[in-house]
């Protein structure tokens, strides 16, 4: 039995939990509001974010940060991206000893253009950190916590951390495969909210099956470019982390982002559509960040420029849809990584 703790209530913070309760494991999870860990305590429940689920009576919540940095070995990461830095700190306050971390955030801070471990890497001091390892793959909350079948990808460069994370979580329903490829996995969990953004815009739009197939596959292109300039194996975007979550991300009712995206094309703007979602869109400021990265280092990124211009500058989902129909031609296998 490890001592975990899981920062984040969300529903996949929560759904993670479920997972580790379950899998014997003394866990922990942490909630910024005191209200929504009395609710897990007493109630066993999360309404807010896993209605008619009722969570194992082992699982306990607590909203005092250092309570959990006393409790466990194991921290995971589940808060969204602009909160990571914001947490890293609140945890340094009384953290005095070295902790494997797992993050299972997806996405990229604009501006720095940092992943998810390199910003914690940036707050927490090397001698708090046994190691940091990626947790992802395409995995609905909201199918976990109902015990169907899921296979995500535990990314380290040192696999032995990545093989103690897949024997912390694997299960009968909850399967782990290990990967090397931090960059990858990180870039490809990050990047497929954007392309599910779009995916769900077009069918705002009204747009056929046609039209989704053509944007999810030059949508992983897009995706494995940037991957492989910042030094990703092009291998891993053919794996969980990369095909498989784009396609869950931009096919599922489940999904945010695509949730997102389909209120875009139906003509309501950012504003409305993040008032009426409640939660965090992790691919509207992982759009942001992309568009800085194709500049950056020079990466086609077609789709992914669009979608930020629908965003940010204003402009008209269907002219938009027609420009990139109408871009100067080329090969397709040439293209992908160049």
């Amino acid at each position: 039995m490890n001592r975990v703790a899981v920062l984040g209530a969300g529903s996949w913070g929560t759904s993670l939990a479920i997972v580790l309760a379950e899998n014997g494991h003394d866990t922990l999870l942490w909630s910024h509001r005191k209200e929504q860990a009395n609710e897990i305590n007493i109630q066993h429940t999360n309404a807010k974010y896993l209605p008619s689920t009722i969570l194992p009576d082992s699982l306990k919540a607590t909203s005092d940060i250092a309570e959990v940095v006393e409790h466990a070995g194991i921290i995971v990461m589940a808060v969204p991206t602009k909160g990571i830095r914001e947490t890293c700190q609140k945890m340094l306050q009384t953290l005095n000893k070295k902790v494997l971390f797992v993050h299972v955030s997806k996405g990229i801070e604009p501006d720095s253009l940092m992943r998810i471990s390199e910003i914690m890497r940036e707050e927490i001091p090397a001698k708090f950190i046994e190691d940091i390892v990626v947790l992802s793959g395409p995995s609905h909350a909201e199918e976990v916590v109902q015990h169907h079948p899921t296979t995500v990808a535990s990314a380290c460069e040192n696999i032995a951390s990545a093989e103690r994370i897949q024997d912390l979580f694997m299960n009968q329903y909850f399967r782990v495969y290990t990967n090397e490829d931090v960059v990858g996995v990180e870039i490809g969990g990050a990047l497929k909210n954007v392309i599910a953004l779009a995916a769900g815009a077009v069918d705002g739009l009204g747009f056929g099956d046609n039209a989704k197939a053509a944007l999810i596959t030059r949508g992983l292109a897009e995706i494995s470019r940037l991957g492989v300039k910042l030094g990703a194996n092009p291998l891993t975007f053919a794996g969980l982390a990369g095909m498989g979550d784009l396609i869950v991300t931009c096919t599922s009712v489940h999904s945010r982002n695509w949730r997102a995206g389909n209120m875009l094309g139906k003509g309501l703007s950012l504003d409305e559509i993040l008032e009426q979602m409640g939660m965090v869109v992790e691919g509207v400021r992982t759009t942001q960040a992309a568009h800085q990265l194709a500049a950056k280092y020079d990466v086609s990124m077609p789709i992914s420029e669009a979608l930020y211009g629908v965003l940010f500058e204003g402009k008209d989902p269907h002219k938009v849809v027609k420009e990139l129909m109408l871009r100067e031609k080329t090969q397709e296998l040439d293209a992908t990584y160049e």
